[in-house]
């Protein structure tokens, strides 16, 4: 009979049938004398009678099929068999293979995993979405690299998650997570280190200010010769940094999703999986502030220059970030690889799971512990996941937030730094103080809206509805725009010329005899308040250094009106400041779009992974994110 041996054993434990040869015991000892089953126990599984009783509250569904029948006559074999458990610590403590020191199982919990996954996803963020996007104007400029090329190096990233995620999803779903994850942090860490390899193999930077680059005076076309260099093929070594960076982020965010899913209480998993992705939120914030910090400091440390970082020829130390990022990925790594499979005490969780995966013609719930074990599922689980139209759904609306986000995160600091004529890293700066608190905060209060007031799927579902709306209407305020910068022989005509439309009138009667190049882009903003070119298209022929604010001022400028009827003011190297006053509301406004974007992102991951069955959750995490960067970030 079905007899349940050592009783006070945890859900640490591994289960064996064993088959009595006495059976001597009667129903009425272990409780099985009713054979109408009462309808309070209907919903309950063996675990929750006896010595296992959990709450009586269990809500119906958590197996639609019990895991006996008490209306089935369980001695009809003449055999009754046993329920033994069997301890297991030794199979979940924490340690590298045979190496379990006891300090460790300090870790070796659901809050320890939370830390370093938490550690890794921060490392994850400032590196991809925060540093790369921040410097990657001083690495165009720094290896003379186009447009075009510095996308191909921030889409290598994508193209490795996508090519991963498949395979990563399916089988480290059903594999050993945390090895999974601990050998990505690894590779992310020698992906930033050979992403800064160009600056100690590549030619010392040197700009030669000997002959006061951009002024009437100078051999202009001498300069665009000597600027000239070789050194875009490092482009492929970028690739390679930013590959490596897509394969070790693959199983970061899938599986590193489920492991805490599986390893806590399905009411707390929205919480760990707030503070998860929070961690990933801050870490691009903190990324544009520290790449901010870093391009402020000379490129070449160790060689000091008269360039200051308001001058378009600027270069910053764009390579520090990602030393440090990869040296923290190392450290990071090793601890995450000390994690045991399944953490100690983890199955009552498993036990006390509600399923409210989508079900197919009345499917049952009941899982199939072999399936997607092999590669011969995979095309079956997709078609499931195909099945599912709550999953089809909640990956569209994935794909439109990652829009709004990649085109966001992109050309944010950008935008401002065009529209309001900022610095690189003043509009870097600015952009991470709105993301740390809209972002990371939303990101925490979605996953505790959802703890708190304790959602279901459908629940969940309407709640990230309701968070579209203010973010719907927020972005309108795109539509209020600034005052183009006046820019001589570009929005404006030189003085006493005339514009013409839809093409450049760079070169006037007071710059004719200059003979400047278009190569040579180094604005500088006249006493008239109008933005140059250059000072070579300003007509500027003097030059000297303010002694108080260290500040070149070009003199003699024929093009630069004084006053209303001179002409031959002075410039100042650099761009003229914006006279817009929209910033602080336009800030406000992006504020709001941040926050009410982030604020159902958890909600809307809580949601997938309880829309389909268990055995699949890593494997849907994996497509819904293939779905969302080919849509969403591709677009």
């Amino acid at each position: 009979m079905l007899h349940h041996k050592n009783l006070e054993s945890s859900f640490n434990s591994k289960q064996e049938l064993l088959y009595l040869n006495t059976p001597s015991h009667s129903p009425s000892e272990y409780d099985l004398s009713s054979p109408s089953p009462d309808p309070r126990d209907q919903g309950r599984t063996l675990f929750s009678r006896g010595a296992f009783h959990l709450n009586d509250d269990i809500s119906p569904g958590s197996f639609t099929e019990p895991l006996y029948d008490e209306t089935k006559n369980l001695y009809e074999s003449g055999d009754p068999c046993e329920i033994k458990f069997v301890p297991s610590d030794d199979e979940n403590q924490c340690g590298w293979g045979g190496f379990t020191p006891s300090f460790l199982q300090i870790f070796n919990n659901s809050r320890g995993v939370l830390f370093f996954l938490c550690m890794a996803s921060f490392l994850q963020g400032m590196v991809v979405n925060g540093f790369i996007n921040t410097v990657i104007t001083s690495i165009e400029r720094r290896f003379d690299l186009h447009s075009y090329q510095s996308g191909l190096i921030a889409s290598s990233y994508d193209i490795a998650a996508c090519v991963c995620l498949t395979f990563v999803s399916y089988f480290g779903g059903n594999g050993h997570k945390p090895r999974w994850l601990g050998w990505g942090v690894l590779i992310m860490g020698i992906g930033s280190l050979v992403f800064a390899l160009p600056h100690f193999t590549s030619s010392v930077y040197k700009v030669d200010l000997s002959d006061d680059i951009g002024g009437c005076s100078s051999n202009q076309t001498q300069q665009v010769a000597e600027s000239a260099s070789s050194l875009s093929h490092y482009r492929y070594v970028f690739m390679l940094g930013q590959f490596l960076h897509g394969i070790g982020a693959t199983p970061l965010y899938t599986l590193g999703v489920t492991y805490l899913d599986e390893n806590v209480k399905s009411s707390y998993s929205p919480v760990y999986i707030g503070i998860f992705y929070t961690a990933a939120i801050v870490g691009p914030a903190v990324g544009y502030l520290l790449g901010g910090f870093f391009l402020n400091i000379y490129t070449e440390i160790s060689n000091p220059t008269e360039l200051t970082p308001e001058n378009p020829l600027w270069v910053g130390a764009w390579w520090i970030g990602f030393l440090g990022a990869g040296a923290a990925a190392f450290l990071i790594s090793f601890p995450i690889l000390a994690f045991p499979q399944q953490l100690p005490g983890s199955q009552r969780y498993v036990v006390m799971r509600v399923s409210e995966a989508h079900q197919v013609n009345g499917g049952s719930h009941k899982p199939d512990p072999d399936f997607g074990k092999t590669i011969k599922d995979m095309p079956k689980s997709l078609f499931m996941l195909l099945r599912n139209p709550t999953f089809i759904f909640l990956c569209l609306a994935g794909a439109t937030e990652a829009t709004l986000i990649t085109g966001m995160s992109t050309f944010g600091p950008k935008f401002l730094e065009s529209q309001f004529s900022l610095s690189a890293s003043e509009a870097a700066t600015f952009f991470g103080y709105m993301v740390v608190p809209a972002g990371g905060g939303g990101t925490f209060l979605g996953g505790f809206i959802v703890n708190k007031l304790k959602l279901h799927c459908s629940g969940v579902i309407k709640f990230c509805v309701l968070c579209t709306l203010p973010g719907l209407l927020s972005i309108f305020i795109l539509l209020i725009s600034c005052p183009n910068m006046p820019v001589a022989g570009v929005t404006v005509p030189y003085h006493g010329s005339a514009l013409i439309e839809h093409s450049l009138n760079l070169s006037v009667a007071c710059n004719a005899d200059c003979r400047c190049v278009e190569e040579l882009y180094s604005p500088v903003c006249g006493e008239d308040q109008v933005m140059y070119y250059s000072a070579c298209y300003a007509g500027c022929s003097g030059t000297h250094t303010e002694l108080a604010s260290g500040r070149k001022v070009y003199q003699n400028c024929s093009c630069v009106a004084w006053n209303v009827s001179s002409v031959g003011g002075q410039a100042v190297a650099g761009k003229c400041s914006s006279s817009c006053e929209k910033m602080t509301l336009l800030l406000v406004f992006i504020f709001c779009v941040i926050l009410f974007t982030f604020l159902c992102s958890i909600p809307a991951l809580t949601a997938t992974l309880r829309c389909v069955s268990d055995n699949q959750r890593s494997f849907a995490l994996g497509i819904q994110w293939i779905v969302v960067r080919t849509l969403g970030n591709g677009s």
